[in-house]
Formats: C-alpha cells, structure tokens, sequence
C-alpha cells in the first residue's frame, strides 16, 4: 500500500514539475518577444535618424545592424522554445495520464480491499 501512495506522490511531482517547465518557457518566451519588439522599435528609430533603411548602404548606421542581428538570434531563440515547448506540453499530457491511471488504480484497489474487509465481516458474523 505505501508503495502506491509514494508513487501517486511521485507522480503528482512529475506532473507539477512539468507544470513548472511549460510555464517558465512561456514565460520565456513571451520575455523574448518583448525583447524583439523593442529592438524593432529602436532599429525603426534609429533608420528613421539616420534616414536610411537600406541595410546594405555604407552609411547604414551600426547600431541598427547589431539590433538587426540581435532580433534575428531572438526569433531564433524564440523558434527553439517554441518546439520545447511543444515537447513539454507532451511530456505534461503523458505525465498527467500516468497520474490518472495511476489515481484509477489506486481508487480500485481502495474500494476492492473495503470489500474484502466487509465480506471478511459478513463471513465472521455468518460464522458466529
């Protein structure tokens, strides 16, 4: 029986971990996409001072170059936890329908041994 119970506790750990990795790269990514935006907002600023928004002109001013550069690593980053976390949106599924089986069975077996203990009643108060 305490075999059970520990691993519905490790199971409920393992959903609430998973839980916790879902959120914090939502998190990070919406952290990201903020960071973007703004660099968005600074390259438009900076292009606008300048005057020029060719990226290949020699007078393109440089700060706007590393903003470009830094927001294009950004999506990219962005794009990596995007798949993690498609990869921990399933992990989440699988471990919270382990959990469930796992609560299943754990209310069978709690409701099959009342039984015996009832039918172990019903046969000593047949008996005597």
């Amino acid at each position: 029986m305490k075999s059970r119970e520990s691993v519905l506790r490790l199971k409920r750990f393992q959903v609430q971990e998973k839980a916790r990795q879902v959120a914090q790269i939502e998190t990070m990514i919406s952290q990201f996409k903020s960071m973007a935006d703004d660099l968005d907002g600074q390259i438009a600023y900076e292009e606008k001072k300048a005057g020029i928004d060719d990226v290949n002109h020699f007078a393109y001013p440089t700060f706007a170059k590393a903003a470009r550069l830094r927001r294009e690593n950004l999506q990219t980053s962005i794009q990596d936890l995007q798949d993690q976390h498609a990869a921990a949106r399933l992990a989440l599924t699988d471990v919270e329908e382990e959990l469930a089986k796992a609560e299943k069975l754990e209310e069978r077996d709690g409701k099959s041994i009342e039984v015996e203990k009832v039918s172990d009643y019903d046969r000593a108060a047949m008996i005597g």
